[in-house]
């Protein structure tokens, strides 16, 4: 076993929605890179493993970050007084637009991959630019880092600035696949930790003869898919004025093919029933992005109902929508919503407990990476034998407390007290970062 390797440590995963799994001085097996599962002892079978000693400190899988624009990194917590359309056209429109220079685009996602390699987070699904250049140095960029990666060239065609409209997007789309396809830029080889995903940025930007061209690469090339849905009322009228025909924002995606394959759909904050019952019968993956649908006055999302019908649930930072890129910040921003959503608007909905909403930011969100995304990656977010193995190390040292504390108390204070001060160790896919 090339890549194996014990953690001692406190040990706290989920395995469920419900159910949080702690073991105290436990050691969590590293396999070739895979999980080989959590015990209180050393198997005998297992003696000759070397272990990494983090006695004392916690230990949980890494977490993923299911909806993430990395061209917005540069401008995150501006314009947080704004909704969603005026945001677009005042800050997101005009920054993208200067990633046509690759010499910004270098700099700028430099800055972002450094900032997300830095953190909690070990896998994202990343929205890039317009751009076939600067998108796949990108995606060079993240496969250097070692963090674990869908990215997308976005798709414009309509109802978009002169400088972000493409003449012909599908073309675009096609080429920035085959550069993708040979590997990465200067000859270093074939990506291991990114993977192509496809992204029309949302309806309103995007005509029909774009998506369904789009739904055509799709089924050619088994690709995955992300989007934005729902995400606000202005947005939601917009599209009923754009697609007359369509029963529901969802069905204009879905009428047009684009729902047939592995899909993320950011938001879904005002999805009805009808739209509900679409997600679930095409088992679309919902990206829950709380700090961003209050920043942009979006609205709170229905997660309790979603989880209700098994509609697959993970969280995204949304940045720069959301301004923190730690998916700590969402999973708590998730139950202080829901709270929220309680209260103000469906008394009969449970609010989000702690492991559910930590659930959603590990094992939850980390599940599209397997079998689902199409790709050769493995699902990550959980220590169940045969996960990836993708962990943190978290030393609590200087969280000042009084008193002792039960690891789901100390993993609830990590949610809402730490930050990159606070890793003492970072794997993905068994390889320390």
């Amino acid at each position: 076993m090339s890549n194996s390797f014990f953690l001692k440590g406190d040990i706290c995963w989920s395995a469920s929605p419900h159910s949080l799994h702690t073991i105290e001085g436990g050691f969590l097996l590293c396999k070739d890179g895979k999980s080989g599962g959590v015990f209180s002892e050393v198997p005998k079978a297992y003696e000759a493993v070397p272990v990494k000693d983090f006695s004392g400190k916690l230990i949980i899988p890494g977490l993923t970050d299911l909806h993430i624009h990395a061209p917005q990194f540069a401008f995150r917590a501006l314009g947080m007084d704004m909704e969603l359309l005026e945001w677009l056209n005042t800050h997101t429109f005009p920054e993208e637009t200067k990633y046509r220079d690759l010499d910004y685009a270098r700099k700028a996602y430099g800055l972002f991959v450094d900032d997300i390699k830095k953190g909690p987070n070990t896998r994202l699904c990343v929205y890039a630019t317009i751009h076939v250049p600067a998108t796949l140095l990108l995606m060079d960029m993240l496969e250097e880092s070692g963090l674990v990666s869908f990215v997308g060239k976005v798709n414009m065609d309509r109802n978009s600035p002169d400088s972000l409209r493409e003449d012909d997007s599908a073309a675009a789309t096609r080429q920035w696949l085959e550069s993708f396809s040979k590997g990465r830029g200067g000859g270093r080889g074939p990506y291991k930790n990114t993977a192509a995903i496809l992204t029309p940025r949302f309806t309103p930007s995007c005509t029909d003869g774009l998506m369904k061209s789009l739904a055509e690469i799709q089924k050619k090339g088994g690709l995955p898919l992300q989007s934005h849905l729902s995400e606000n009322l202005k947005e939601i009228e917009w599209v009923k004025e754009l697609c007359p025909a369509s029963e529901n924002y969802g069905a204009a995606y879905a009428d047009l093919g684009l729902m047939d394959g592995p899909t993320i759909m950011a938001h879904c904050v005002w999805s009805d029933k009808k739209e509900m019952e679409l997600l679930a019968e095409k088992n679309v993956y919902i990206a829950h992005c709380p700090q961003s649908n209050t920043n942009l006055s979006s609205g709170i999302a229905p997660i309790r109902r979603f989880m209700e019908r098994g509609i697959p649930v993970g969280l995204g930072s949304d940045v720069a929508g959301g301004s923190n890129t730690s998916i700590f910040r969402a999973v708590s921003d998730a139950i202080a919503v829901s709270k929220l959503r309680q209260v103000l608007v469906a008394p009969d909905e449970k609010a989000l407990t702690l492991e559910e909403a930590f659930y959603l930011g590990t094992a939850g969100g980390g599940a599209f990476f397997g079998k689902l995304s199409g790709t050769d990656f493995g699902a990550a977010g959980s220590f169940d034998e045969g996960w990836d193995f993708d962990a943190l190390v978290i030393d609590e040292g200087n969280l000042a407390d009084t008193v002792g504390r039960s690891i789901r108390e100390r993993l609830e204070r990590a949610v809402y007290l730490s930050d990159d001060r606070h890793i003492a160790g970072k794997y993905v896919r068994g390889v320390p970062l």
